[in-house]
């Protein structure tokens, strides 16, 4: 009999280990395998005595393009017509980067808006009271 603890991984409920391996062990899980979505990483560990000891794992996989929204927020309640901004762009792969189209367009925030409204209206009242105090 072994004194090291056999390692059963299994992704979601399937019943088949896509790995058995002796402790310790280091694991590269490829996620590019799984599909988009969330899934369970199970750990069954077995001791040389017989006992086992379970770890589940849950985690989300996003291998495929990214998706950006802007309009609406998730949960949210809406009513008539919405007019969306969507952009989807791919990761490229581990050893390069895609820049074109990785950033989303973003319209201008309120604030930024405030503040340009507040220093245009700062520069007139500047303006209107320096030419009336010249004449």
């Amino acid at each position: 009999m072994s004194d090291k603890s056999t390692i059963f991984i299994f992704i979601d409920d399937e019943t088949k280990p896509i790995a058995e391996v002796q402790s310790p062990v280091s694991f590269e899980l490829d996620t590019r395998k799984l599909t988009d979505g969330n899934h369970v990483l199970k750990i069954v560990s077995k001791d040389p005595t017989g006992k086992e000891g379970i770890r589940k794992i849950p985690f989300e996989v996003r291998n495929g393009p990214a998706i950006a929204i802007e309009g609406m927020k998730e949960h949210a309640v809406v009513d008539g017509v919405l007019p969306l901004m969507i952009n989807a762009y791919g990761k490229g792969d581990q050893k390069s980067f895609l820049i074109e189209g990785s950033e989303t367009p973003q319209s201008i925030p309120w604030w930024v808006w405030t503040l340009i409204i507040g220093f245009a209206g700062w520069a007139l009242y500047y303006l209107f009271t320096y030419f009336s105090m010249g004449q």
